[in-house]
């Protein structure tokens, strides 16, 4: 009986523990969507030249990818946001033409520069 009692008060204690955490965490009141990408690559694409390829390359894979005005679109995005301090942003959206070529793009960031 004694035994069944320290296990169970060990996992009442790693539950407490756990829900610590998690509370904490919360509380701290950081989230984070998306992920990380080289501003500095933006710089670097050409409209009517740069290639789904070469965008590839430069930032990875995107984040999510859709259809806007009919053409594909790829958006690579960080959004940090805090319960206290300031939310940091950045977002890239790439269209790309027939060829598959940059046809137009938008860069955005809360991030100082």
């Amino acid at each position: 009986m004694k035994m069944t009692r320290t296990r169970s008060r060990r996992s009442a204690v790693a539950l407490a523990a756990v829900a610590f955490v998690a509370v904490a965490a919360f509380a701290g009141g950081c989230a984070t969507v998306g992920h990380e990408f080289p501003s500095s690559g933006v710089t670097q694409i050409r409209m009517g030249q740069t290639t789904q390829q070469q965008v590839k390359e430069l930032f990875g894979e995107p984040w999510r990818t859709g259809v806007e005005d009919g053409r594909p679109t790829w958006t690579y995005g960080r959004y940090r946001y805090r319960l206290f301090g300031e939310t940091q942003t950045k977002d890239l959206i790439v269209r790309f033409d027939e060829q598959n070529r940059v046809h137009s793009y938008t860069f955005s960031t809360t991030e100082p520069q």
